[in-house]
């Protein structure tokens, strides 16, 4: 008995079906534009209050950096250059080697002159830094 069998079956394949592929690139590529947003890192920031902070400090112990929201330096309310600041804290430095400072800055500073500012000191070799807050008046940390 012969067999009839169908030989053209047996042919292979020289096309790729790329369906499953763009379905895979666009189910990707949705995932990637719903992530991306949620990965970047510019936030509103808003300088801490503190539950303990303490108001009573001694003026003669430490030495105060306000910094305003215009980026306006004052040491001990004299107002004084970045390039006066990171010298006269070196003198400082040099004169009190334990000498303290305490930056008070401004609600709406941005965090890069705050960031400047804490390397103009570390660059006079001021190691004892403090940021003032002031007192948390609602009782739960982080609402505003």
């Amino acid at each position: 008995m012969r067999r009839f069998s169908d030989r053209n079956a047996l042919h292979t394949l020289s096309e790729l079906n790329v369906t499953p592929l763009l379905d895979l690139a666009f189910v990707l590529l949705i995932i990637f534009m719903i992530t991306t947003p949620l990965m970047e890192n510019s936030m509103d920031l808003i300088v801490p209050s503190s539950s303990t902070a303490k108001t009573e400090i001694n003026p003669a112990q430490v030495q105060t950096v306000s910094i305003d929201r215009n980026d306006v330096l004052k040491l001990n309310e004299d107002v004084i250059t970045a390039g006066d600041l990171e010298s006269r804290m070196a003198s400082l430095r040099k004169e009190q080697p334990g000498v303290a400072v305490v930056l008070r800055p401004d609600r709406d500073l941005p965090v890069q002159n705050f960031v400047g500012v804490m390397d103009l000191l570390h660059k006079a070799g001021i190691s004892k830094v403090g940021v003032m807050t002031r007192p948390d008046s609602q009782g739960s940390p982080g609402k505003q």
